[in-house]
């Protein structure tokens, strides 16, 4: 590789159009998809791109020729934007950037819901997803930080086995955690589920990741859950219908009722420190390079061991990461977070994190 002082030429490009790109960032609160009176707004943030179209689907599976209309993009104050008024509620979507003589067909950064195996966004106002008395239900936060009983748990394990006295049609999924009264079947005296977290005395539970990670959905394959795909969406898995990105919505947030109503809080495990895939994620066929470091040869860094490590540096970095935190601590009402790899990220944005979550 040519090199230019201790930087490959790779390198010094990458950091010139790091440059650029920092100086042209977009600090709207509307990424991704909005709804308005009769009228349904995307906004996306690429500003290398010489042209996006927004593609309109009638399913979230990839694969399927169900493609239904497009609608172009406009670009204005270093965002792109669309505006419909057509009834699309309920479809799915992505966007298809061209820079240059590449085109590419990605999943929205900001998409608050997805089909089958996250591979395509959903168009679905939340408002529409909140069982109910969601906005009713009240949580008692302990006094003071020395008095959170925390219990790590992930949601398939949780429930997964035939003799829980769970139903069969729960068993692994988020609605588990919304039966109460359970216990073994060849033991009555030994609780299972809400049952026995309410016996252990807890006050939070710690769940592994359960937004959108990279599996197929439909498998009984074991994942923890440490490769990001979509970091605003439920994972699909614990559904009972992946396929139908509301159920999927819906249901996480009745766990989460269920937890808030024995008073027990909820915190979040996030990876904001790597991504499952790199050159062939949204983050990277969005905006190349940026959302991730790289090291003086201009090659990826891999800090996590998993491939890459995210820019939380970058303004746009930190901002998703900000966007996504308080997404899911308002509409889900996530009571805390738990960052995977922390020390991959810089102090300047975990330190605003918490000046912006205190506000």
């Amino acid at each position: 590789m040519e090199q230019t002082g201790i930087y490959g030429l790779k390198k010094i490009q990458i950091d010139q159009r790091i440059g650029f790109l920092e100086e042209h960032t977009y600090q709207g609160n509307d990424l991704g998809v909005t709804f308005q009176e009769g009228q349904t707004t995307f906004k996306c943030w690429s500003p290398e791109a010489e042209a996006i179209e927004v593609i309109i689907y009638q399913s979230g599976e990839v694969g399927k020729a169900d493609q239904l209309m497009t609608v172009p993009m406009t670009q204005a104050d270093n965002c792109w934007s669309a505006t419909t008024k057509q009834d699309i509620h309920g479809l799915f979507y992505t966007y298809r950037i061209t820079r240059g003589t590449e085109t590419v067909e990605t999943v929205d950064l900001y998409a608050k819901a997805v089909g089958i195996n996250g591979d395509r966004g959903a168009i679905l106002d939340l408002r529409t997803t909140n069982p109910k008395g969601w906005l009713e239900t009240n949580y008692t936060v302990p006094d003071a930080i020395t008095d959170a009983y925390i219990w790590e748990l992930h949601v398939e394990d949780f429930s997964s086995a035939a003799n829980s006295g769970i139903s069969a049609a729960n068993r692994g999924k988020y609605l588990a955690f919304t039966e109460p009264d359970t216990h073994l079947l060849n033991d009555p005296e030994q609780a299972t589920g809400m049952a026995y977290l309410k016996e252990l005395g807890i006050n939070y539970v710690h769940l592994l990741p359960m937004f959108d990670y990279d599996n197929d959905e439909t498998s009984t394959t074991y994942n923890w859950g440490y490769d990001p795909k979509n970091y605003n969406a439920p994972e699909g898995k614990y559904a009972s219908d992946p396929y139908d990105p509301a159920v999927r919505i819906r249901e996480c947030k009745q766990m989460i009722q269920a937890l808030h109503q024995e008073n027990i809080g909820v915190v979040m495990d996030v990876v904001f420190n790597h991504t499952a895939i790199t050159e062939k994620s949204w983050f990277n066929l969005t905006v190349p390079d940026y959302y991730y470091r790289q090291n003086n040869a201009g090659d990826f860094a891999d800090g996590s061991a998993c491939g890459n490590e995210t820019a939380s540096e970058r303004k746009m970095m930190r901002k998703f990461i900000h966007d996504s935190v308080l997404f899911w601590a308002k509409e889900y009402q996530i009571d805390g977070f738990r960052f995977d790899l922390m020390g991959l990220h810089d102090v300047d944005t975990m330190n605003q994190l918490r000046q912006w979550q205190d506000e």
